[in-house]
């Protein structure tokens, strides 16, 4: 979200502690969001119903993204000296690195990614050559390096 906002409109937003194109603090969140949802409804025996299906998902990614929202802006605030967001300017905030609605935007987002993209990228996913895979994780390693430098 915020390198869209930043690519249209707000073009000297800081979006990110990496050099290079990266969103990594966004990938662990996505990866936790689909590995819980795995886990919580792939693994029960229960059928739920849909309605309560999405409101356990939006109260699950909105309380564990704020978590997490929080706690890499405390680390790069510790390791780098920098505030990467802050939002004081929202009314329903809790110091400046979360609010109580980029909280809930997370969770809408969350479904819409569940729902509606992650699918779509599933079968994208399965057509990338090993070998594309581990060049562009070695390109993210060398950017960790020198961002740490």
């Amino acid at each position: 979200m915020e390198t869209t906002l930043k690519t249209f409109f707000f073009s000297s937003m800081n979006n990110g502690i990496l050099m290079g194109p990266w969103i990594p603090v966004y990938g662990f969140g996505v990866a936790i969001i689909v590995f819980i949802t795995r886990y919580v409804f792939h693994h029960s025996n229960r059928k739920v119903p849909r309605w309560l299906k999405l409101f356990i998902i939006f109260m699950t990614v909105f309380v564990i993204l704020t978590v997490l929202e929080l706690i890499g802006g405390i680390i790069i605030e510790k390791l780098f000296h920098k505030v990467f967001w802050d939002y004081t300017n929202f009314k329903f905030h809790f110091g400046h690195y979360i609010s109580l609605e980029m909280s809930a935007l997370w969770g809408v987002l969350s479904i819409f990614f569940l729902y509606l993209v992650k699918p779509w990228m599933d079968k994208i996913i399965k057509k990338i050559p090993k070998w594309l895979t581990i060049f562009v994780f070695l390109a993210f390693l060398v950017d960790v390096f020198i961002t740490f430098l």
